[in-house]
């Protein structure tokens, strides 16, 4: 890998139809093995298919890093100014500060170089697209492994999501998420509005939980849940909340990645193995493993009925999540 020396002349990509100029294209991003910039780049480039796939015509969060990893991280909503005619965004309210933010929506490769151009290394989209921002279609299972969790229980708590969404013919891609804990998607009808997304996440969660006790909890408040236990993040549904996509890369010193995986990998699968130095070799030989999602659509009219049924019974109601 290419090592920085200060500022090092910059370059001009051809992706797609489009040039792309990388600035500082020797820039260290990542210590551990000295990744640069211009690296970061190309692989992105190697999983092109995969990134726009996962973050197509969704509104997208930018995490920047200008100086690298071991360096400010920078929390971008609005696309970063100076974009290039081309760029494409997708106007978002908040209402809880009555403000609106024009954020980055993909729909090509080139718009992630240009991010990346502008020291983006993690995307963070939302789970609904900008044909209609206000009903998502995508259900997130975050899978949040508590401090003195053992990945292990990641893994058998995996297979009881995996056998719940069997058991409700649900269709889930699964994918490591760059760090401790496992993510599953499952495309959705955009039918409904966050909070019934929530809370059908909420059901599914409590499922989870019946059948594996000992392993889950849904706490809500952090400061009560046990520490050797998994967390179902079921509010990574609520609306303007995002977890990095499929083939992001995080922002750590190693580079890791929030890699697509096959079922029957849960159980051998190590999420460091996977970087911007291993992931485009993978990518090269195995495709896309979430390529199919969006033939696999559910309709979340069961989970709701659950929903119904455990506030029948006197379920907890977590507190509304702020917008």
């Amino acid at each position: 890998m290419a090592q920085s020396k200060g500022k090092s002349p910059a370059i001009e990509l051809e992706v797609g139809e489009r040039t792309v100029r990388i600035s500082n294209p020797d820039r260290v991003y990542f210590p551990a093995r000295g990744e640069t910039k211009l690296d970061l780049v190309n692989y992105y480039l190697s999983v092109g298919d995969g990134i726009v796939r996962a973050l197509r015509e969704r509104p997208c969060m930018l995490h920047r890093f200008p100086e690298g990893v071991a360096g400010e991280k920078v929390h971008q909503k609005r696309l970063p100014h100076g974009a290039p005619p081309w760029m494409e965004t997708v106007r978002v309210k908040f209402p809880r500060y009555n403000r609106t933010a024009d954020e980055l929506c993909v729909t090509e490769l080139a718009h992630v170089a240009w991010a990346v151009q502008m020291s983006t290394v993690e995307f963070h989209p939302w789970n609904s697209r900008r044909a209609d921002t206000e009903k998502p279609d995508e259900w997130r299972i975050d899978l949040d492994p508590m401090p003195e969790c053992p990945f292990d229980r990641v893994r058998r708590v995996a297979h009881v999501a995996h056998e719940v969404l069997d058991d409700l013919g649900a269709v889930g891609y699964p994918k490591t998420s760059g760090g401790s804990g496992i993510h599953i998607y499952v495309r959705v009808e955009p039918t409904y509005g966050f909070s019934d997304v929530r809370r059908a996440a909420l059901a599914f969660a409590r499922e989870v939980e019946r059948r594996a006790p000992d392993d889950v909890t849904t706490t809500w408040w952090r400061k009560d849940r046990d520490p050797k236990k998994l967390f179902v993040d079921f509010n990574q549904n609520a609306r303007d909340h995002t977890i990095a996509a499929a083939y992001s890369v995080r922002g750590n010193p190693e580079g890791t990645v929030s890699t697509p995986i096959r079922w029957d990998e849960v159980d051998d699968v190590d999420p460091k193995d996977f970087t911007i130095q291993t992931v485009p070799a993978r990518f090269a030989e195995l495709g896309d493993l979430h390529e199919t999602i969006d033939d696999n659509v559910y309709t979340l009219d069961t989970l709701l009925e659950w929903a119904a049924r455990d506030e029948r019974e006197g379920a907890e109601e977590p507190p509304p999540p702020e917008d």
